[in-house]
């Protein structure tokens, strides 16, 4: 099965920039397919996590986190449909945070901030897969973080249609 490339903090508020399709160039030989612009990555070849990693850390311009995860575990996800009956739409995006290790302290459910408007809502977790609801607003950032520290582990968030892409191209594998 593929494996997947979550990089953590990239091309945000123009920090940490680079072209995540050059990257994935480099990598051709790994038969790698970069989605979007936040350092996304199926890698379909069969290669060892830790000989990835340093594949990528390798031809980054920075260091990065670099989180990688089965395939299998985002297609089990997808399949579980989480956000059915939750609200989308213009101002409320729906996000998977992805952790760089398990955490069974993870919160299940969480709202933040705990009183007055909610600004991030976490609905569940799955493995290493926390997922949530974001009001679309400069403060949901500062929330997510804040989450991470909650969690205490690093973690790479990306919106659901992200996931869903990445579900499509490792249904093709």
């Amino acid at each position: 099965m593929s494996l997947v490339v979550f990089l953590k903090g990239i091309n945000v508020g123009g920090h940490r920039t680079f072209r995540p399709s050059v990257l994935a160039s480099r990598l051709e030989h790994f038969d790698v397919v970069n989605v979007g612009a936040a350092g996304t990555f199926v890698v379909r070849k069969r290669i060892a996590r830790t000989k990835l990693r340093g594949e990528v850390a390798h031809r980054l311009p920075f260091a990065a986190e670099i989180i990688i995860c089965d395939g299998a575990d985002i297609l089990r996800l997808v399949a579980r449909a989480p956000f059915v009956g939750q609200p989308a739409g213009e101002g409320i995006v729906r996000f998977v945070s992805v952790l760089a290790r398990a955490r069974s302290s993870a919160p299940r459910r969480l709202r933040l901030p705990s009183s007055g408007p909610w600004t991030v809502k976490v609905l569940g977790r799955q493995d290493r897969f926390v997922y949530g609801l974001h009001r679309r607003e400069m403060k949901a950032i500062g929330q997510l973080v804040h989450l991470e520290k909650v969690i205490g582990a690093p973690m790479a968030t990306r919106q659901w249609s992200t996931i869903q892409t990445l579900a499509q191209i490792l249904k093709g594998d």
